[in-house]
């Protein structure tokens, strides 16, 4: 069939509203005719100078992605796209593809992804569109790409039963439109060779260091083997379930204690390797462990702060630090002692680009195993591996002694999130709605006089744009904290995400299991939210 664009009559779908990383729903959902077509067409209709720009498109390989890829690519050679940047066989991981934006100074990208949720057939799906930076789109843009879903009245693409071939290098022809598959790991990898001291990192595996890197089946498996196995040495088989599949191996791919039972099983047996990590389907989260030792994420990000100056790629010009509010505030006191400033966020990626591109911040977290810098405009899980080593490497120290002399100094902020999955979506709202009643200023909480009662707000110190209503925070006199705030990247029911800390300056108790630190906290939490009334259960999903 000759190659010829054609405009499709098409109705708008409700509910096409991008959330905290684009727009995630099942796979079902997505293969609906034209459902896939249509959002990609409003996004392309609200970019404004799109016409004979690179796109870069790929994603972490779940289940129906190479599908999808090559309608965005038909879509993209109708809508006027010059040349599109494709990773080989569709795979690229969310920091790779902002990367590839960033060092081949594309337009944007479209990232094919839903992150840490399951795949398969009747998993997870989402896509998301990241603009010049490599960051994903703000809020303005995702609002103009919902609002142009809700009139679109087609959508234009190539008219082609020809699918192009992403499994080897090289440029093909689509249309007028060039595509161009690469190597999904050579920018990325050349990257990190900049940011860290690999000669270090290698000499660690010539030592006789020993790693397991869990890539759950998922995006990062061909970036753990070519970096970690190929460049640095460490021996065949460090890196555990590294093929990428489409259901991700039956398993769900986040990096926590629960979802990664095998290597936490590992990691606190008798045989324990030096150190163990994961990252998740679209590698950009990373769950960090040493022999015997879980870092929480919040402590990551405090510890990769206050070791800047072993890392090459950061020495001498580390500007500050941002992370998400329900993220723990280790990372502040790390800042306060060094004469940096902290900058408190929503949740959301996207909320960081700011601060990046104005150089106030250069490190940046979120609570939710995700980590990174100012090297790309996404979290970086492999990037968060490979900064543990280059500290460990640079220290000779134990993953468990780093930490340990981290709370010596800074002291330790016992931090826990419970995350209960799969609720009541009117019940959970009806829990926010109450919370954001009368204040509690001046009532009790676990013993403690509240200090502060609210719903979190944010105010863009670049832009000035402003964020309502990211989360309800509760502080009392002593500094622990309670967050409450509902998760905008699941597809099933309501997941109801609450965020308990406190404060400990005595290096005596810094040895205490944090749900053993909080428990005060955790049963007042309980009878605060009634979530046995509530929900039926008072019992997490997920505890971390």
């Amino acid at each position: 069939m000759a190659e010829r664009v054609i405009d499709v009559a098409t109705t708008p779908f409700a509910g096409q509203k991008p959330g905290t990383s684009g727009l995630r729903k099942t796979v079902t959902v997505f293969r609906q005719p034209h459902y896939l077509e249509n959002f990609v067409q409003a996004v392309f209709d609200v970019l404004e100078g799109l016409e004979g720009q690179t796109l870069v498109v790929g994603g972490d390989g779940r289940y129906f992605n190479q599908e999808a890829i090559q309608i965005i690519l038909r879509m993209a050679a109708a809508n006027g796209v010059a040349r599109v940047l494709v990773g080989r066989d569709g795979l690229l991981s969310t920091p790779a593809a902002s990367c590839v934006i960033r060092a081949h100074g594309a337009f944007g990208g479209l990232i094919l992804s839903a992150s840490h949720n399951p795949g398969g057939p009747e998993g997870d799906f989402g896509i998301k569109y990241n603009i010049g930076n490599g960051g994903p789109a703000p809020e303005r843009l995702t609002e103009a790409m919902y609002q142009r879903s809700q009139v679109l009245s087609r959508y234009r693409i190539l008219d082609t039963d020809t699918p192009v071939d992403l499994s080897r290098e090289g440029d093909r022809v689509l249309g007028g439109m060039r595509v161009t598959v690469i190597d999904p790991v050579a920018d990325y990898a050349a990257l990190m060779e900049q940011l860290f001291d690999f000669k270090a990192i290698a000499g660690l595996f010539a030592r006789g260091f020993t790693l397991c890197f869990d890539a759950m089946h998922a995006v990062t498996g061909p970036y753990a083997h070519a970096l970690l196995e190929d460049r640095l040495g460490a021996p065949r088989g460090t890196v555990i379930n590294g093929t990428p599949l489409p259901d991700f191996g039956g398993g769900h791919p986040d990096p926590n204690l629960t979802y990664a039972p095998e290597l936490a099983a590992l990691m606190f047996g008798p045989n324990a390797p030096d150190f163990g990590a994961a990252s998740d389907g679209d590698g950009d989260r990373n769950m960090i462990l040493g022999r015997g030792a879980f870092v929480t994420p919040s402590d990551s990000l405090a510890v990769l702060l206050a070791h800047a100056e072993h890392l090459p790629g950061y020495r001498g010009r580390v500007t500050g630090v941002a992370r998400s509010m329900p993220t723990s505030r280790a990372a502040d006191r790390v800042a306060e002692a060094l004469g940096l400033p902290c900058f408190e966020t929503p949740t959301g990626w996207k909320f960081f680009g700011t601060l990046l591109d104005a150089k106030l911040a250069t490190f940046c977290g979120e609570e939710s195993f995700g980590t990174g810098s100012d090297h790309v405009r996404e979290k970086d899980g492999l990037w968060a591996v490979l900064a543990w080593l280059n500290i460990l490497a640079a220290t000779g120290s134990s993953v468990a002694d780093v930490l340990r002399e981290h709370w010596a100094r800074f002291g330790r902020t016992f931090y826990t999130r419970h995350d209960h999955e799969g609720v009541d979506k009117d019940a959970a709202e009806a829990l926010i709605a109450d919370l954001r009643g009368p204040s509690l200023v001046g009532q009790t909480f676990a013993g403690r006089t509240v200090v502060l009662h609210d719903d979190f707000a944010y105010t863009d110190p670049v832009d000035g744009s402003t964020t309502q209503a990211q989360g309800i925070r509760l502080q009392t006199d002593d500094g622990a904290r309670l967050v409450v705030r509902l998760s905008g990247t699941g597809t099933q029911g309501a997941t109801l995400r609450l965020y308990l800390e406190r404060f400990e300056a005595d290096p005596a108790k810094h040895g205490l299991d944090a749900q053993e630190a909080l428990a005060d906290l955790v049963l007042a939490t309980r009878d605060l939210l009634r979530l046995r009334e509530r929900f039926g259960s008072e019992k997490p999903t997920v505890i971390t």
